[in-house]
Order: C-alpha cells, then structure tokens, then sequence
C-alpha cells in the first residue's frame, strides 16, 4: 500500500493540483494533466482504473507487478499504470491510438505496445509473459466477460483482473443492471469475483470488477 495513503497501491499518492488531493503518479506527463514535484494528476473521469481506486477496489497494483492492459488506446491509464508497476504489457487494436501509445512508451522503458486485438490473445501470447500479476480491460466492444475469460490464460492463481464493464458497449437497449448481471455470470466461467462497485459519478453506466482465476 501507499506511504501516503494505506488505501490507495504503492506508487501512487494523494496530491494537491490546486483544488485539494488528487489521485497522482511520479512520471513524465503525457496528455496535458497537471504536474508538480514530479507528480502527476491521475484523472478518475478520464480513467475507468483511476475510478476503481477511487471507489476503493483493491486492483492487486504494486511497484513489483507484472500487468497485462487490453484496451490502452493512446496511453491515457495505461502510462499511469506503468508509472507504478513493473513489466507492463499495453494491447490495442486502433492503428491511430496505437501510435500515439508509442510516444508514452518512449519514456516508459517497463511499457511494451502491442498493436493486438484483445478478443484474439493467441496473436501475442508469444510475447506476453504467463502468470501475470494483473490484468486491466477497458475494452469497448461486445463480449468483454468473454474477452476477459479468452485472456485469464495469462495470470498467475492469484493474480487480479480489474475490468470496466460498459454496459452500453453490450446493448444500449438493455438495463445497465440486467447487462451487468450477465456479464458478472459470464465471467464465472474462469473466475471468482472478489468486489465490484459501479463507476458513477466518474462513469455512467459503467461496474468495476476485481476477480481471481478459478
């Protein structure tokens, strides 16, 4: 746990910005967020994992762990994980966002980009290390249980997912609720849930999930 606050994972902080503490990691910015003292701003709003802290899930995040993160987009969390953890594994599908991901990757020597569809995990299992200490999903897309369940393959026993479902991703049309629920179900194929909590007021119609391979 932190040093500064023996809720939140070791590596990151509560600091003030200007308009009381916030969430912060020591790293080189990447998208504009405030900075000082070697700090940076860890925005919950733009951030599914930063909401999770907030909300006080334990996501197994530590200075020695090794993450997988599907759905990195161009950095945005991913680069605030790789602030904290150790060997960090970044998947994304979109080319643009991809390239934009490099750039974080430049001043990160612990975060490796892999240009993957994260439903396919059979195209980077060559690369990615078994028995990984954490995986991250921020995938929008139909199927995210399944896709968390397909990459269970690289945690160790009792390593942590920490998934975003969005609930809008499955079925606009569904209660957010009755999407979660099949979702929750969905991942019990591989895995036990440990906690959950929904993202709001942070992320509309979004649930937070900490689970453990089976």
């Amino acid at each position: 746990m932190s040093d500064d606050d023996p809720d939140l994972p070791a590596g990151v902080a509560r600091r003030d910005f200007g308009d009381g503490p916030a969430l912060a990691t020591r790293g080189e910015p990447v998208y504009g967020e405030p900075t000082g003292d070697g700090w940076r701003r860890w925005d919950p709003h733009r951030s599914k994992l930063g909401a999770t802290i907030e909300k006080g899930l334990d996501t197994g995040l530590s200075a020695d762990a090794s993450v997988l993160y599907l759905g990195a987009a161009n950095g945005t969390t991913v680069s605030h994980v790789a602030d904290v953890a150790g060997p960090t594994y970044a998947v994304e599908f979109a080319p643009r966002s991809a390239r934009d991901l490099l750039g974080v990757c430049d001043t990160r020597s612990n975060l490796f980009p892999l240009l993957k569809d994260a439903r396919k995990p059979e195209t980077y299992a060559h690369v990615v290390e078994a028995d990984l200490d954490v995986l991250v999903q921020d995938v929008a897309t139909r199927g995210q249980a399944r896709v968390a369940v397909e990459n269970a393959r690289f945690l160790a026993d009792d390593g942590r997912l920490v998934l975003a479902v969005k609930a809008r991703s499955e079925d606009v049309t569904a209660a957010p609720e009755a999407v979660f629920d099949e979702a929750l179900a969905d991942l019990r194929e591989a895995y036990d849930v440990l906690a959950r909590a929904p993202l709001e007021p942070y992320h509309d119609d979004h649930l937070a999930v900490v689970a453990t391979p089976r």
